[in-house]
């Protein structure tokens, strides 16, 4: 681990301490301008941090090693997300308000369209890494997870890739969907579905609810059928 990947594991205290400091000055003096710096603590400062450091560590798809000693962009933004993971109630407050979870998204990096309603406890692990078209509608506990770890004889390696999801698309309660994975516009995804790596799942399909479970298939592996 570089220098830089072991002061980026500090990067979540951090943020935490930033917190405690922000909501300590508003106890202390409250004004206008110590509760400014309460949601500037919590949304304001991560988000900065990475677009920082995406200007000279950019998070790019594929495969890469985290077993050699160079610094990993994906384990710095895994690192500036964390408290996020920790606290999924300061995200939550986000989707209460419309349309601000979307350009929350946005902000990171990612491509979200316009009419997009979340539920409050989806989870996503990856904010830079998603694709969402227009009018999507997602259910209580989904999960992107735009990365995926493995390890083999000591050696760790990481797999990231953005998820797709085409316009207006269903997702239901409780499906997770893995790095690559994409969904067909206009798709209804069924109630704990679990869509794998690289993973197509077109707007006509025999999904039934998750069991038995169906053939893994990418998108080339529907070449010959047409989408509307």
């Amino acid at each position: 681990m570089t220098l830089l990947s072991k002061l980026m594991a500090l990067f979540p205290v951090l943020h935490f301490c930033l917190i405690v400091l922000a909501l300590f000055c508003f106890a202390k003096e409250p004004s206008f301008k110590s509760i400014i710096l309460i949601p500037s603590a919590v949304y304001l400062f991560p988000l900065l941090s990475f677009r920082l450091m995406g200007l000279f560590y950019p998070i790019k798809e594929g495969k890469s090693d985290l077993s050699k000693d160079k610094y990993s962009p994906w384990w710095g933004g895994h690192q500036i997300q964390l408290l996020f993971y920790v606290v999924p109630s300061f995200e939550a407050l986000l989707r209460v308000i419309p349309g601000a979870f979307s350009l929350w998204l946005r902000l990171w990096g990612s491509k979200v369209g316009k009419g997009v309603y979340w539920t409050p406890n989806v989870e996503i692990d990856d904010r830079s890494m998603v694709e969402i078209g227009d009018h999507v509608l997602f259910g209580h506990k989904v999960e992107l997870v735009s990365h995926v770890v493995g390890g083999k004889k000591g050696v760790f390696s990481l797999y990231s890739k953005n998820i797709i999801i085409g316009d207006g698309a269903f997702i239901g309660a409780g499906s997770r969907l893995g790095p690559g994975a994409e969904i067909d516009k206009g798709c209804f995804l069924p109630v704990l579905s679990d869509i794998y790596i690289d993973e197509f799942i077109p707007k006509k399909h025999d999904l039934k609810y998750k069991h038995p479970r169906w053939p893994i298939k990418k998108k080339e592996d529907y070449q010959d059928q047409k989408f509307d």
